[in-house]
């Protein structure tokens, strides 16, 4: 698909109407277009595959053959090839092939398992590892309204009070360089909206890079950043991520896995014995019975013992590998459990900063509001200067611009918690 058309397609999607996200709506349709997490996920389903084909390969299979053999006659009743019994020869056979003691086949069918669990779990750290980047991408659009809107506001109140300095001025109770004051105000407030509207857009265009297949930005989300779920208690936490967590999960299949690598490989060691079952004809005559009358179909069984004797020490040096493979396994364990309790213990602190400032920042909002009121009050009372006007309004911008960046940090330092416990 060339640039255009994508273009041209970006601009059909925008002419349907708006379509309306919430924050488990765009985690849902980031995980279904994620190439991390399609990846992982078809690793899991090629995984599961093995496993069937390691199961299957311990039970017993059936196959048909049939074959003709065409020798060079020379006069005896064998032809040329004496091996071949004849100048024709038909085989038409079901043959039925079974293991009767096969611990390596056994052993690769529960490493399949184990493997298939390992995949899985992979699946589950890469699906959980874009709640952040969605949680990032997601409250960062809704955090640029925010701010879009706290611009705009910001604006309308320097006009505001530019048209009071105004007609001040006129009436002759106020100087000129108050006007210029509350002019200067207006020109950075604009110059804001305008940065606003750029972080907005770009804030948009990139949670829509990782949500859709076809790139769109007719598309709201639902500003829930005002009402974010309660931080449960560390120990809830924590009994959530011991339980939950995929990397540990991972790392413990990874060490079963390991487990039945060895059992494969000390398997080397020991004799197989297999039995073969055949049904049909194997004969100079493609029929039931020869000219003479006598009977071409029946069946015969053969059993096989395979004892190994000696391997130059390959089966040896396989069972070392598969011994240090576990100490490896079980060394990524342990060093997955200990970055575990290290992230658990610093993204919980991190949110719980963040939660205990909310209540801070929200009242930092409401003061900043009243001191505009009542600065501007007092400007016009003739008690106060242009210039605390307007530091007290630089002020309630701040304000504000500082409590959407803290109920964002909440809802992101959530998300990294999440990326842990699972979605609680």
């Amino acid at each position: 698909m060339t640039v255009a058309v994508l273009f041209a397609c970006a601009a059909m999607a925008q002419t349907g109407p708006t379509l309306q996200l919430t924050f488990q709506d765009a985690m849902a349709r980031a995980r279904a277009v994620n190439p991390q997490v399609l990846s992982a996920s078809l690793a899991a389903q090629i995984a599961h595959e093995d496993a069937v084909q390691a199961k299957a390969a311990l039970l017993p299979t059936v196959q048909g053959f049939s074959q003709f053999i065409y020798t060079q006659p020379n006069g005896t009743p064998t032809g040329v090839f004496v091996s071949n019994d004849g100048p024709r020869v038909y085989n038409d056979q079901a043959q039925v092939h079974g293991d009767i003691f096969a611990p390596m086949k056994r052993a690769d069918y529960h490493r399949a398992l184990a493997a298939e669990a390992v995949a899985k779990a992979k699946a589950d750290v890469a699906a959980r590892g874009i709640i952040i980047t969605v949680a990032q991408n997601y409250y960062g659009m809704a955090a640029g309204a925010r701010k879009l809107a706290n611009a705009r506001t910001g604006l309308a109140e320097a006009q505001t009070f530019l048209d009071i300095t105004t007609k001040l001025e006129a009436g002759g109770e106020a100087a000129h360089v108050d006007v210029v004051k509350a002019q200067i105000q207006v020109e950075q407030r604009l110059r804001d909206v305008q940065d606003a509207e750029l972080a907005a857009d770009k804030a948009r265009i990139a949670l829509a890079v990782l949500i859709f297949t076809n790139f769109r930005q007719d598309f709201t989300v639902v500003d829930d950043m005002d009402r974010p779920p309660v931080l449960p208690d560390f120990a809830e936490i924590q009994g959530m991520a011991s339980n939950n967590n995929p990397d540990i999960r991972s790392a413990q299949a990874a060490i079963r896995q390991q487990n039945y690598e060895i059992s494969s490989a000390r398997a080397g060691y020991l004799p197989t014995l297999s039995f073969d079952y055949f049904f049909g004809i194997n004969a100079n005559q493609f029929a039931i019975r020869d000219p003479e009358g006598h009977n071409l179909l029946g069946s015969s069984a053969q059993a096989q013992l395979t004892v190994p004797i000696w391997t130059w020490g390959a089966t040896r040096s396989k069972v070392r590998q598969a011994r240090l493979r576990l100490q490896q396994a079980r060394v990524d364990l342990t060093a997955t459990q200990r970055e575990l309790l290290g992230n658990l213990n610093s993204f919980y602190l991190e949110a719980q900063a963040a939660a205990a400032q909310l209540a801070s920042l929200r009242r930092s909002v409401d003061l900043s509001q009243d001191n505009v009121r009542l600065t501007v009050l007092r400007y016009q009372a003739g008690e106060s200067t242009a210039q605390e006007v307007v530091d007290a309004e630089t002020g309630l911008v701040q304000a504000r611009g500082a409590y959407d960046d803290g109920v964002s940090r909440y809802r992101i330092a959530l998300a990294n918690l999440q990326t842990l416990t699972g979605i609680f």
